[in-house]
């Protein structure tokens, strides 16, 4: 498998841990990442909010460059997976399409609408497929009990993203399962962490991580994980602002979606780069078995 590589800002820059993991699962896996350095952010919806063309022309030009590559694009991150899948979405009007296209001309890009945008966590579940995955296993996580937090923009609108329910997503919980880790069911997996209003509300934006934090602590998760980068900073970077909003210890530790993959697959954590993490994550390896790592 052969695909464009779309690792959006924060798996370039405070979250490396995020690349270096998805790098590794890539290779035991035998896909193939082609990196593209023009790439350029995906506007992370608050250019959308400002000026929708603009968003969609910035969206399409990254698309562009994949499809003259004849490629496939991967994402790592639920908010870039939202926004580049928007842009395919939105540029099905003719009115809409013209005026990004009218955008774009000057600067001499040009998109056929041609890619598929493709989040990690769907090529897994998918294209690799859950039984090759579980028979590349080497070190099961069983005795982990994992909250899956899948993010908004993977899930939402879902009409748009035209994959997994808004309501009842089911495909990280089947991945967990299928490396061992037992999947736990609850609430907030499905919730926003907050990350959006982070910095207008931070108060609130506390309080929001830190009552998911507790639903999947209170429905007896060991650790959580999550394939959007944002969500990582909001639980992991900022939890203990959220312990302070919920006035209870938190002590969650959050994985990235392929360092939970990578460690049933066989990696080391500093492959994985676990030390990264402000929430320790040693007692969630702990579960696992220490003499394993």
């Amino acid at each position: 498998m052969k695909l464009a590589y779309y690792p959006g800002c924060v798996a370039q820059e405070s979250g490396r841990e995020l690349d270096m993991a998805t790098r590794w699962v890539c290779r035991a896996l035998e896909i193939e990442l082609v990196e593209f350095p023009s790439f350029s952010c995906c506007g992370s919806g608050f250019v959308d909010e400002a000026n929708e063309v603009l968003n969609l022309a910035i969206n399409s030009r990254n698309l562009a460059i994949a499809e003259r590559a004849g490629l496939d694009l991967l994402t790592i991150c639920s908010t870039c997976q939202g926004m580049l899948t928007l842009a395919n979405v939105r540029r099905r009007d003719p009115a809409v399409r013209a005026r990004v296209d009218a955008a774009l001309k000057p600067i001499g890009i040009e998109y056929r609408d041609s890619v598929h945008v493709k989040h990690l966590l769907r090529v897994l579940t998918e294209d690799v497929g859950l039984d090759a995955i579980r028979s590349r296993v080497r070190r099961p996580l069983a005795g982990l009990r994992v909250g899956a937090f899948y993010g908004c923009h993977l899930l939402r609108p879902a009409d748009e993203m035209g994959w997994e329910s808004g309501e009842e997503p089911h495909a990280f919980e089947d991945l967990l399962g299928a490396i061992g880790a037992t999947p736990v069911d609850y609430r907030g997996r499905v919730l926003c962490c907050g990350f959006p209003i982070q910095f207008v509300k931070p108060d609130t934006a506390s309080r929001i991580a830190g009552r998911q934090i507790l639903d999947a602590k209170s429905h007896g998760a060991h650790a959580m994980a999550t394939p959007c980068p944002l969500c990582h900073i909001s639980l992991d970077a900022y939890q203990n602002q959220a312990e302070r909003a919920v006035q209870q210890p938190l002590d969650m530790p959050i994985f990235h979606l392929p360092q939970v993959v990578g460690l049933a697959l066989g990696a080391t954590p500093e492959e994985l780069g676990l030390a990264r993490h402000l929430v320790p994550t040693e007692p969630a390896l702990a579960r696992i078995g220490s003499s394993s790592l």
